[in-house]
């Protein structure tokens, strides 16, 4: 019995960082908390990378029977991600995201949209799920996609944690360009969301 499957690891890590896009989260995540100071901006790497690993263990585990029980399919989950996702966006897009108490703001960067449904999103807990399905009871399969869910979310905290390099180059106009731009960029990952999960609803019927 092997104690480790290579393969499982590589196209799990590979599949995960493109549909999590660790680089992609910078700009998102600098136009949330782009204007706090460096320990803040650290908190809520923390907590955002913390929340998405809890999500997706969750998933892994249990996830087909959660979803089982709920009777929730794939698609429906898209749909809520997709607009959840759209909200975020429309605030970004209108500059109504900075009007709330600063801790209020810290505790939601954490949980919406950075830990879910940005990083813990429909996209990453469907593979997650898809993943521990083909698995399929072998031991080496399920290290192998523990192991990369760390190292991804490992990758993710990283360019989070070191995005105030970027602060130091843009300064407080750039950041309100990525925020504009980081809500065009959520919008148009909503309405992709949402049109898988139509498709999903169709093809399903």
């Amino acid at each position: 019995m092997s104690f480790f499957d290579v393969n499982v690891f590589i196209e799990a890590t590979i599949t995960l960082v493109v549909i999590m896009d660790p680089p992609g989260t910078v700009p998102v995540f600098l136009s949330l908390v782009g204007r706090k100071s460096p320990a803040a901006r650290a908190r809520a790497a923390r907590q955002a990378v913390l929340v998405s690993l809890l999500v997706i263990t969750l998933f892994a585990v249990a996830g087909q029977a959660i979803l089982a029980y709920l009777g929730i399919g794939i698609p429906a989950l898209q749909g809520a991600g997709g607009l959840l996702l759209l909200l975020i966006a429309l605030d970004l897009l209108t500059g109504k995201g900075g009007t709330e108490p600063e801790v209020v703001e810290d505790v939601n960067v954490a949980l919406v949209p950075l830990g879910t449904p940005l990083l813990a999103g429909p996209g990453a807990i469907a593979a997650t799920i898809v993943f521990v399905r083909e698995a399929s009871g072998h031991f080496g399969a399920y290290v192998a996609l523990a192991l990369a869910i760390v190292v991804v979310h490992l990758v993710l905290f990283l360019c989070m944690q070191y995005s105030g390099l970027v602060i130091r180059l843009i300064r407080e106009s750039g950041i309100l360009l990525l925020a504009k731009i980081a809500g065009l960029l959520l919008a148009a990952i909503a309405v992709e969301l949402v049109a898988n999960s139509v498709r999903g609803f169709i093809a399903g019927a």
